[in-house]
């Protein structure tokens, strides 16, 4: 496997037969945890600002190489937006007073992240459409994962209101 399908498909995680964005976000969440944990949030923004941008250009290598634009395999996209989801989230549940608020924000940054990456909604939807290219398939997915960060934000300041 060259280092391109490697990157592309992170570690291998995009060649899954059965949802493969889906075994990609998977795969890059411990990876963002452990950054997270070990390094820090500003360490993990930085890998992230450094993955979209790799991406966008790979991305465009392999498309102009295949003709095939976002391959279902390409998962760095999926990456690129659980981290910065898992960032917000992670950076709001470490503000709350109650239990198990990180543990919280970890699945709510994945599942508000699918959900945005599958629904497309407004802009995020516009942008998958329309932009052609390693930007349109980096960039659908930052945005879903600002989005995904924000709402699992407002969901963790909701929950420590009730209580």
């Amino acid at each position: 496997m060259t280092i391109q399908k490697l990157f592309l498909t992170f570690f291998g995680a995009g060649l899954s037969p059965k949802a493969p964005g889906t075994v990609g976000t998977l795969a890059s969440l411990p990876v963002g945890l452990a950054v997270l944990y070990y390094f820090g949030t500003e360490t993990l923004f930085m890998l992230t600002l450094a993955i979209t941008i790799i991406g966008i250009f790979e991305v465009n290598k392999y498309e102009q190489a295949t003709g095939i634009h976002d391959h279902q395999q390409i998962v760095i996209d999926e990456a690129a937006g659980m981290w910065l989801s898992l960032m917000i989230a992670y950076e709001t549940a470490s503000t709350m007073n109650y239990p198990y608020a990180v543990l919280l924000a970890i699945v709510f940054s994945f599942a508000a992240f699918r959900l945005f990456d599958i629904w497309k909604p407004s802009t995020i939807g516009w942008i998958d459409r329309e932009l052609k290219g390693g930007l349109g398939v980096m960039l659908d997915d930052v945005l879903a994962g600002i989005a995904g960060g924000f709402l699992s934000a407002v969901v963790l300041m909701a929950i420590e209101r009730l209580f």
